[in-house]
């Protein structure tokens, strides 16, 4: 909750308008109006923006993000490594053959390198604000319980809009569900865990062909 929040109707209409602006116009205006070149720039600014957000709220403390590496999933890490892969071979098996492993097969190191930093440039920004931003600072205007998770992992499939695909709508609801329930029960390193092992696992299957921004085509 926003430090003065509690009890004031004013503020709390601003948390909803900026709650709107923030999950749902951004990546409206990425997805409809932004040429495909410049997503991932635009993704780099909605995440300093969302940061920022997440420093000024009160009540908030940095070294809970560091918090919770003992009581690391690990059944959970593997169980969504190998459902990911699973997901990702029959649907790649189906639709795309030919980009099974296609990382792998043609530049395994270039696999490496996004092994590398997928975790830190792509996972770790996207875990902050849709896991501590959304449940810390939006808290007061959120619903309880499964509803609030049911929210969080729509409104991170909703985030992916720009890559205009229904596997991709549907994987990041998923995936959504599963990081927002560990990060209320486990803390953020194991959200942030679960979220950079399934991004590895898809794009060393060959999933990169449905998340790539240079693949993006607008159905209009």
């Amino acid at each position: 909750m926003v430090a003065g929040a509690s009890g004031s109707l004013a503020p709390r209409r601003w948390l909803q308008v900026e709650f709107a602006a923030l999950y749902v116009g951004a990546p409206l205006a990425i997805a409809l109006f932004l040429p495909p070149d410049q997503l991932f720039t635009a993704l780099a600014v909605f995440s300093l923006a969302g940061m920022a957000l997440l420093w000024i709220t009160g009540g908030f403390r940095w070294r809970v993000l560091v918090r919770g590496w003992r009581r690391m999933p690990w059944q959970e890490l593997a169980g969504i490594a190998l459902a990911t892969l699973a997901a990702g071979w029959l649907i790649l098996a189906w639709m795309r053959p030919e980009a099974l492993f296609s990382i792998p097969r043609n530049r395994p190191e270039f696999l490496l390198v996004i092994w590398t930093f997928y975790p830190i440039l792509s996972a770790l920004p996207q875990e902050l604000i849709f896991r501590p931003l959304f449940f810390h600072r939006y808290g007061a205007i959120l619903p309880q319980g499964r509803a609030a998770i049911a929210l969080n992992a729509a409104i991170f499939s909703f985030a992916h809009l720009m890559y205009w695909s229904w596997i991709v709508a549907i994987m990041t609801f998923v995936g959504g569900w599963f990081f927002a329930r560990a990060y209320l029960r486990h803390g953020f390193p194991a959200a942030w865990a679960l979220h950079a092992v399934a991004g590895n696992v898809l794009f060393a299957i060959g999933m990169g062909v449905y998340f790539y921004t240079g693949n993006v085509v607008r159905p209009f």
